[in-house]
């Protein structure tokens, strides 16, 4: 029996050894934690160990296919909408081109099994796989409005629905070479690289065609550093300084960025303008000019230079008194009495204001932070105090002073790297979890007027903190944004700080968000409200209106060097926002941008400005860089306008060469401009359908303390003159809230009143007559501008009258 068990037992190993020797080793694919394994066939194992393409790949394909079909469906309008050759014959080819490469993606994707996009997909949304955005897509909205156009709306709406949707897949097939694993097939990284080069190709023939469709002037100036085209409405250039000697390179004025020397033998090289542009360094902005700062007849422009002082002349003519040499950045000035501060944040800025720059990467000499100059004589200017920073000052804002204590309250905007504190102790950087960081932060500055040596940092205070758990990162800390283009920054600091002392509030433009503060205690600024807008990439400044219940903030997508205001680019990004301050809070109203659009060669986007002193309206006129100046009326919040504008041609036809307007500032009577490259413009307004003579005559009579620091705002006043009276006139006549009749009689009883007004004149009887005009004008109206106007018409008509008893 033992024996037949030992048999019995041999026999059914041999049994169960059998099938090893015949069938293979399963292969299994485990599930997740708690998930039973499963059994994978040889082809399943080899499909997904495939590294031959990747997801990413296959979602490039699937969406490109979507992205392309949408193009064909823009190209199917051009036929019954309009008969321009040109446009007819960009159809044409797109068709073309998009048609094989749909081919060739959809066969691509057959080969590997992998899922074909639907016909109508491009119909349904413009989203991509999972519901992500597909770059460039048109929302079915702006598909509706360009199916509804016709003629040459038709050919303008297509050309920047088209552009914007040929930047879209550029912008997609490099996301894709930049992601690491995909485009490795041989046939796909040809294949994306082809739709990068025909994409750009297309961009520039059409791009090309749209100053010819426009009907705005400043879309097709010509070219120019000396001489470019220039485009105006409804204001003049009443003069134009080139930049002072010491300020420009003679061998190379314009700063035209050297050209990229190509490979030897590369015949590639000036194949693709657009990609050789990318390769170009600009130079510094060694010379470029900056902002500007006013006291009495003096003028200071900054420079990354230094600094200019001119005289006014009673024309408002600049006549340039003295150039000061102290290279460290962009400059920003401001005057309050006979000091003038001055902003530095560069690492090359130095102690002396020395021309070699700073070797060191720790050195006693470096200088950032505020520089304080005595100009009590402006030919000769003395360097006479110096506080250091950790993060330099980029912008500064005077907010009090000098007070009793006879001293100024200034804030500093450090935007810069946080220096070493081997240079500057108590200068700490992005450490994690370290509250003693320097980011999050402003610099409170005393300046003893009598002492400035002695100016110091008072207070540091984070204003950005969240008040419940006190961490100072407060406010925006970034986020996934699918267009690497345009990504909104973090929050942690802030670009500019606008002070309106009256109302003891400051509005700040902090890189992610806009701010407004309490600065009643002006050494302790308090948050009180913050907003965050998605199209803003970085918040650039803030401006009130004259009486502090407003604030326009503009965003500076892009950093100011690049092309922002071509017809492609979204109407909300790199433009102003509006909002109105109610209950001590920000409501967003609208926004505005340039509505011009500009070339690849003109760096544009929203800049520096400030308010045209208008009785009874709210304007602002503001640089766009190379998109020229705009005069806005923002009066109704909800709907800015455009109301006068100059601009001149790109500085080169070729490339984009950074210049164009750094700030536009209305001082008394005259708008005064700084060219980046080309020096200080003076233009003044004239009159127009929008804004009368009497208007811009009422805007040369405000008072506003004979000072204009950019990021300090005081409320203007304006006399009881005749002349503002008749602007208030004009503003209801154009609106229709006052009766010819009564308008009529109204000039009539001003116009006697403006001879020789203000002379001591005394005529009683015209004095009554204005008291009982004064009378007939309505009290109020249900349109609440109307009703304010209205009012400020009544009381200058009886201090008019007043004055005449």
């Amino acid at each position: 029996m033992p024996a037949l068990r030992f048999l019995s037992l041999s026999a059914a190993l041999i049994a169960l050894a059998a099938p090893a020797a015949t069938q293979p080793a399963p292969i299994l694919q485990p599930g997740p934690p708690g998930q039973p394994t499963r059994a994978l066939s040889p082809q399943q194992a080899i499909k997904v160990s495939d590294t031959s393409y990747s997801a990413d790949d296959v979602r490039f394909m699937q969406d490109m296919i979507v992205h392309h079909q949408q193009a064909v469906d823009m190209v199917a309008l051009v036929k019954d909408r309009t008969n321009r050759k040109e446009i007819v014959e960009i159809a044409r080819r797109i068709e073309a081109s998009q048609a094989d490469e749909m081919k060739f993606m959809r066969g691509w994707l057959r080969e590997r099994g992998e899922p074909i996009p639907a016909p109508g997909a491009a119909h349904s949304a413009h989203a991509g796989h999972g519901g992500a955005s597909i770059r460039g897509m048109a929302t079915p909205q702006q598909m509706a409005a360009l199916a509804a156009a016709k003629g040459a709306a038709f050919d303008r709406l297509f050309l920047e629905r088209m552009i914007a949707h040929h930047e879209g897949a550029v912008a997609m097939a490099k996301q894709l070479l930049d992601r690491p694993g995909s485009a490795y097939d041989p046939l796909l990284f040809e294949f994306v690289n082809e739709v990068i080069n025909d994409q750009r190709a297309e961009i520039k023939r059409m791009q090309a065609l749209v100053p010819s469709l426009a009907p705005d002037p400043r879309s097709a100036l010509a070219a120019g550093f000396d001489k470019a085209g220039q485009a105006a409405s409804n204001m003049r250039l009443v003069a134009s300084l080139p930049k002072p000697p010491g300020f420009f390179d003679p061998k190379n004025p314009a700063g035209i960025p050297p050209k990229k020397p190509a490979k030897p033998g590369d015949k590639k090289a000036d194949k693709d303008a657009a990609a050789a542009d990318e390769d170009r360094r600009a130079p510094l902005l060694s010379f470029s000019n900056t902002d500007m700062a006013f006291s009495g007849d003096l003028l200071a422009v900054g420079n990354y230079h230094g600094f200019n002082l001119y005289r006014l002349g009673p024309d408002g003519r600049p006549a340039l008194i003295s150039s000061v040499i102290c290279p460290g950045g962009q400059g920003d000035l401001s005057i309050v009495g006979h000091l003038m501060i001055m902003s530095v944040e560069q690492t090359r800025g130095r102690v002396d204001c020395g021309l070699q720059g700073v070797r060191e990467t720790v050195s006693p000499v470096r200088f950032r932070g505020l520089r304080i100059f005595d100009i009590r004589n402006p030919a000769l200017p003395v360097q006479v105090g110096q506080v250091q920073t950790c993060r330099g000052s980029h912008t500064h804002s005077v907010v009090s002073g000098p007070g009793r204590d006879g001293k100024i309250i200034v804030y500093v905007s450090g935007t810069s790297s946080v220096r070493r504190e081997a240079e500057l102790p108590g200068c700490i950087g992005a450490v994690a979890g370290d509250p003693r960081t320097a980011l999050f932060r402003i610099d409170v500055v005393e300046i003893p007027v009598a002492n400035p040596a002695a100016s110091r940092i008072v207070d540091s205070p984070a204003v950005f903190a969240d008040p419940a758990t006190g961490n100072l990162a407060g406010l925006y800390r970034g986020g996934d944004d699918d267009d690497p283009e345009h990504r909104t920054s973090v929050t942690d600091q802030c670009h500019d700080i606008t002070v309106f002392p009256a109302r003891s509030l400051a509005a700040g433009a902090c890189s992610g968000n806009g701010i407004i503060f309490d600065i009643s205690n002006p050494r302790k600024p308090r948050r009180i409200d913050a907003v965050f807008d998605p199209g803003f990439a970085y918040w650039h400044s803030a401006t009130f209106n004259n009486d502090g219940t407003k604030v326009l903030f503009t965003d500076e997508w892009g950093g100011g060097s690049r092309p922002r205001c071509r017809v492609q680019d979204p109407r909300n990004w790199g433009a102003n926002a509006v909002y109105d301050i109610v209950d001590g809070r920000l409501r967003f109203r609208s926004h505005y941008k340039l509505p011009a659009a500009q070339t690849e060669q003109e760096n544009c986007v929203a800049h520096n400005g400030s308010i045209v002193p208008i009785p009874g309206r709210d304007i602002f006129v503001q640089a766009w860089y190379q998109g020229g100046i705009s005069v806005i009326d923002f009066t109704d919040s909800g709907r800015p306008q455009e109301i006068a504008f100059f601009d001149r041609g790109p500085i080169d036809k070729d490339q984009l060469v950074h210049g164009g307007f750094w700030s536009a500032y209305w001082y008394t009577g005259r708008v005064y401009a700084t060219e980046i490259a080309r020096g200080l413009d003076v233009l003044e307004l004239t009159p127009s359908a929008y804004l009368s003579r009497n208007e811009i005559a009422a805007a040369a009579l405000a008072d506003y303390g004979g000072r204009f620091n950019p990021q300090q705002q005081f409320p203007v006043r304006w006399p009881d003159h005749p002349v503002v009276a008749l602007a208030y006139i004009d503003q209801l006549e154009r609106s229709a809230h006052l009766q010819p009749a009564a308008i009529a009689a109204l000039r009539q009883a001003l116009a006697e009143a403006s001879g020789d007004f203000g002379q001591g004149r005394r005529d009683p009887p015209l004095a009554s007559r204005l008291r009982a005009l004064a009378g007939t004008v309505p009290a109020t109206s249900s349109d609440a501008i109307a009703a304010n106007r209205l009012q400020a018409l009544r009381r200058t008509l009886s201090g008019v009258a007043a004055q005449l008893r």
